[in-house]
């Protein structure tokens, strides 16, 4: 059981903290490999399109790739699991569309729709910081099988708008944006390195650990750990003043 928190906002990781990331290697991971080829032949003129194309030719150091070299790039960081910006760009576009279709609908473990909506009701504002693009986040919490979440949330964080998520300077900028105090802001997440940065830039942090998941056995460190979100104690620092 963790600790009590007394915050004004809690920020969320997603893969192996609110949801599986097995549900997103295994369903989303595919859905988007099947579609690179035909989102960059079809819409390389979109400015957004267009954008990630350039980074990853930047990224790769191959400032004239063709667009299968492209292809070929994203598949190889898809296979490493990289968290590239323009390769979560891309992807972003294309679970939009699928979420949009109804393709695809979003995973989430049982314990967290029903706590974000306690934690909502008591007052607390709720933010995402993820490496999937906003608007691959926008589009999970809007297709979930408990409905439209995104009402729910106060805003979306990703590489691009804050920065990389194991840089203190990332959390720090994503307090100064929300108008939060850091030592008001919780962190959620799977992943050590994460909740490490997100303690050196004053938040407090919990460590979600959920059997199955990459990061179970190696744990969250010294960080305060919760299995579900249901072991979380979260209330409003505004309801004690």
């Amino acid at each position: 059981m963790s600790s009590e928190f007394a915050v004004d906002a809690v920020v969320l990781d997603i893969e192996g903290t609110t949801s599986a990331t097995g549900f997103v290697v295994d369903v989303l991971y595919p859905y988007s490999r099947s579609r690179f080829a035909a989102l960059l032949a079809e819409r390389g003129d979109d400015p957004e399109v267009a954008r990630a194309v350039a980074q990853v030719r930047e990224l790769s150091g191959d400032p004239d790739a063709d667009v299968a070299q492209v292809e070929k790039t994203l598949n190889s960081w898809l296979d490493e699991d990289r968290k590239a910006t323009p390769l979560k760009t891309l992807q972003g576009i294309i679970w939009s569309e699928g979420f949009a279709r109804g393709d695809l609908v979003s995973h989430f473990y049982d314990d967290v729709v029903p706590a974000l909506r306690a934690w909502h009701t008591a007052g607390l504002r709720l933010y995402v910081y993820s490496s999937g693009s906003v608007a691959a986040q926008r589009a999970w919490f809007t297709a979930t099988p408990e409905g439209d979440l995104l009402p729910l949330l106060s805003g979306l964080y990703d590489t691009e708008n804050a920065g990389p998520k194991q840089e203190p300077e990332s959390y720090r900028r994503i307090a100064a944006a929300t108008g939060v105090e850091p030592s008001r802001l919780l962190f959620l997440s799977d992943r050590p390195g994460e909740l490490d940065a997100a303690v050196a830039a004053g938040w407090h942090a919990v460590g979600v650990r959920r059997p199955g998941e990459p990061y179970f056995e190696q744990g969250v460190g010294d960080h305060a750990q919760a299995g579900t979100f249901d072991e979380i104690s979260v209330t409003s620092s505004r309801s004690t003043t």
